[in-house]
């Protein structure tokens, strides 16, 4: 009885290998011609936000731990990226790296923290020290306070390439989102990301198969802030600017409803959601402060209709894994 059900979980295994390289080979298709069709400032800030929204997607959707503090990271990686080209005169590469860097160490303190609860108080710890850095980073001089950092030069790619060009900045960012996608596919996928599913599903459980839950959460809350400051190093460079938009609490909802919109625990979800929610501010500019009200309208149907986010219905319906 054994040999047709392992033919039929290497079959099930297969078909969804299948359905994650097609759709992957599509998306990939989909940024080489949308630069021809699609002003590139606004795909370079599509893609920035959706391996924002893909870094807490692999925290919340795989772990089960709900963040209301990624804007720290996002953010803070922001003003050092900003401030290292700026100021310190790094080329793009150093200044991206320099930013990663400070949300990998800013992820490392906070996580130290907040893990040790779980949950509200997990959730309510990570946006009490977002809120905290937010405030630091009002105060502190290097960030310009409420101007931020701006005209933030994009350099020239290892002192060769001139990133000046938005086609070329355009290829850079996609390469950068592309790793990063990859990167957390590999995660999941691996055996430290099956752990990480089984804490999700039973904690407790997964303590008594003899995992260090606490080492294995800390870990994904790390490598979480660290993609989640790689974008934020990223969008600094692209658009030039940093500011406190970028650490306010309004940026840590905002990515929570790009990756409930796409489909959370979806790999591909979180992308969708980034771009349709960048797609529906830029369209809604002309309302001003009417934009967030018709942005909840708009996401409490979507909520309502599609209960596991758009990619996770589509997945649901067609019998696979995206």
């Amino acid at each position: 009885m054994e040999r047709p059900l392992s033919t039929h979980t290497a079959t099930t295994a297969a078909k969804q290998n299948r359905s994650e390289i097609i759709a992957f080979v599509i998306m990939v298709a989909a940024l080489v011609a949308a630069p021809f069709f699609v002003y590139p400032l606004f795909l370079m800030q599509g893609l920035c936000f959706a391996l924002f929204a893909c870094a807490f997607n692999l925290l919340i959707g795989y772990v089960g731990l709900l963040s209301f503090g990624h804007a720290l990271y996002f953010g803070w990686a922001s003003y050092l990226a900003a401030h290292a080209a700026k100021v310190w005169g790094f080329t793009p590469e150093l200044a991206i790296l320099t930013g990663t860097l400070t949300a990998a160490i800013c992820g490392l303190i906070a996580g130290a923290i907040a893990i040790r609860r779980q949950g509200i108080y997990f959730a309510m710890i990570t946006l009490a020290l977002s809120q905290m850095m937010y405030f630091i980073a009002l105060r502190m001089k290097f960030t310009g306070g409420e101007d931020g950092i701006q005209n933030v030069p994009r350099g020239k790619l290892f002192g060769v390439i001139d990133l000046a060009d938005n086609m070329t900045m355009y290829v850079v960012v996609a390469v950068i989102f592309l790793a990063g996608f990859l990167f957390i596919h590999r995660i999941i996928n691996s055996p430290f990301g099956e752990v990480l599913k089984a804490i999700r599903e039973n904690e407790p459980r997964a303590t008594s198969l003899g995992y260090k839950t606490d080492r294995y959460k800390l870990l994904a809350f790390v490598l979480s802030a660290t993609l989640a400051g790689l974008a934020g190093a990223t969008k600094a460079i692209v658009l030039q600017i940093a500011s406190l938009t970028d650490v306010y609490w309004t940026m840590s909802g905002e990515v929570v409803l790009m990756t409930l919109l796409g489909g959370l625990g979806t790999l591909f979800g979180p992308i969708v959601g980034a771009v349709a929610i960048i797609a529906m501010q830029t369209r809604l500019n002309a309302f001003e402060q009417w934009v967030s009200v018709i942005q909840g309208v708009i996401f409490v149907a979507c909520v309502l209709l599609f209960r596991r986010g758009i990619v996770g219905e589509l997945a649901r319906a067609l019998k696979i894994k995206l």
